[in-house]
């Protein structure tokens, strides 16, 4: 199947090197190119475009208020094309949790647009078999379980791609001060990263930072793999203990979720991971490492996935213990970290 794409950038000449990328893979036509908004959906209702990549910053609508209109009225995968500046990351991350399916950074500095562009189409075909949801407006407050106690020593490991902007959110917004040291693995860009954390900072009960080398895991935080760089590791060190490593990619991802699981499966204390939305295997033998060594395990379900491929991968291979859609995910895990829960099994 063809994918049909619309491009919404207001400068030429980033419309004619996003066009040129899309346009060397036979599997996507390139169906037209908007100046902004206004143009934009006109040529949305003319071409009906498969995915729609859209620039954060255009004239006469910016990029937010343009994919609200889009995510309520006429619900269509978008990939944000976005600068790396702190301010493009604040309003990547927004649209991110409006329903846009994925991101890429346009080139900076000597960054070419080769380099730059290197997975665009690969996140455009993979936005077009997303499964995009009308956008119902803010989601509603969460109550929290104030009694809420975490198993002592256990760490919580969670990883994530593609719509992993959304389910983070959700799960995280259960999370109280006495949720278990938790370490995520998210692929993005790393100039996002930090934004994100601060994001999920404030929606959630839980103190959310973007980790770094060196911090020791406590009660109470989570910790976000810093994007692009290294890889994020947990390592005994008396008490659990953040590694950033550099090396190359694992399964195409630095930081990879697999690398993640594979360090939390080696630390020989209780924990639970869980393997959310997201192109691609990257988790799966990671997950079944932690479900060897005891873990326990669970999968965003198929119908609650923006993209149905992490978790099935994981699933498939027998890494996941059980399956569970994004709304009941948070309280499944908060409850499978209890203490209570640890010392039944003991």
């Amino acid at each position: 199947m063809t994918v049909g794409v619309l491009i919404v950038d207001d400068s030429a000449t980033m419309r004619g090197l996003l066009g040129a990328t899309l346009k060397r893979d036979p599997e996507i036509e390139v169906l037209g190119f908007a100046n902004d908004p206004i143009e934009a959906r006109e040529l949305i209702k003319k071409l009906n475009p498969d995915v729609v990549t859209l620039d954060v910053e255009m004239p006469h609508m910016n990029g937010i208020e343009f994919l609200e209109k889009i995510m309520r009225l006429r619900p269509t995968p978008v990939v944000m094309v976005s600068t790396l500046t702190q301010k493009g990351a604040d309003i990547t991350i927004e649209a991110l949790e409006l329903g846009a399916v994925d991101c890429i950074g346009k080139p900076v500095g000597g960054v070419t647009a080769q380099e730059a562009f290197a997975d665009l189409t690969t996140k455009v075909k993979a936005a077009a078999r997303a499964r995009v949801k009308p956008y119902a407006g803010p989601a509603a407050p969460v109550e929290r379980d104030g009694a809420y106690r975490a198993a002592s020593d256990l760490v919580l490991a969670i990883g994530s791609s593609t719509g992993g902007v959304e389910a983070l959110m959700t799960i995280l917004a259960h999370f109280t001060d006495a949720c278990p040291p938790t370490v995520v693995t998210q692929h993005m860009p790393g100039t996002f990263t930090r934004s994100f954390a601060a994001r999920l900072d404030r929606v959630s009960g839980a103190t959310v930072t973007e980790a770094r080398n060196g911090d020791r895991l406590q009660t109470g935080h989570v910790y976000i793999a810093p994007g692009g760089e290294a890889h994020m590791e947990v390592i005994s060190a008396g008490q659990p203990t953040i590694r950033l490593r550099q090396s190359e990619a694992v399964n195409g991802h630095r930081p990879s979720v697999d690398v993640l699981f594979d360090s939390v499966a080696k630390l020989n204390r209780p924990s639970v991971g869980a393997i959310l939305t997201g192109m691609g295997r990257d988790g799966a033998q990671g997950l079944l490492a932690m479900r060897r060594a005891g873990a326990r395990t669970l999968g965003q379900d198929e119908p609650s996935c923006v993209v149905y491929g992490m978790p099935r991968a994981a699933y498939e291979i027998g890494a996941v213990e059980k399956q569970v859609g994004l709304s009941r995910m948070g309280p499944a895990l908060l409850s499978l970290c209890a203490a209570a829960e640890w010392q039944r099994s003991a």
